[in-house]
């Protein structure tokens, strides 16, 4: 998959942890995969939808009543799934939150080495200067992150690092995901 491919996955919270479900063997139902995310109904919709759009899940035709219909993976969302349980089979649950948001598996994913602030904005042109900012300050408040700074550069430059939780998700995704 690549990066274009992931960071749009990763754009609803809850797509991931649909995914991870999917692969897991929780039945393609609405009540079944609600209940094993643990998502509101309306986010959960939004995230389905998105899923369906981009070509990773599709209706299960043949099965299920029109208002309950059933979904499946398609041939792109297998991969995609195998990688969304690889994550959630190694994070706690108090972790998810952290996971659900936009830019937290696009970044670890980008600091398979440790990087500089520039190097991850290269390798994620989309994301805003901001956005990277806030959520390394929150991927290092849970320790998943480590920021050290290079004093033989001039100026001193931040580098940053994927450690304990985060660095085990790191390695994992990362052969996963190609950046173009």
């Amino acid at each position: 998959m690549d990066i274009g491919m992931f960071v749009n996955v990763t754009s609803k919270a809850w797509a991931m942890p649909i995914l991870s479900c999917l692969h897991s063997g929780v039945a393609g139902r609405q009540a079944p995969l609600l209940a094993a995310t643990g998502a509101g109904r309306t986010a959960f919709a939004q995230s389905m939808d998105h899923l369906i759009e981009i070509g990773l899940i599709e209706r299960n035709p043949g099965y299920g009543h029109p208002l309950r219909p059933e979904f499946r993976l398609t041939q792109s969302g297998i991969p995609a799934a195998a990688i969304a349980h690889k994550i959630y089979d190694v994070s706690a649950k108090e972790d998810q939150p952290l996971l659900r948001r936009s830019w937290t598996l696009p970044i670890l994913t980008s600091l398979r080495t440790p990087s500089h602030f520039s190097g991850i904005k290269r390798n994620l042109p989309a994301i805003t200067d901001r956005a990277l900012s806030q959520s390394l300050k929150s991927m290092e408040s849970k320790n998943w992150v480590c920021r050290s700074v290079d004093g033989a550069a001039r100026p001193p430059r931040s580098i940053y690092c994927a450690v304990n939780t985060g660095g085990l998700i790191s390695q994992l995704i990362a052969p996963e995901i190609r950046f173009i």
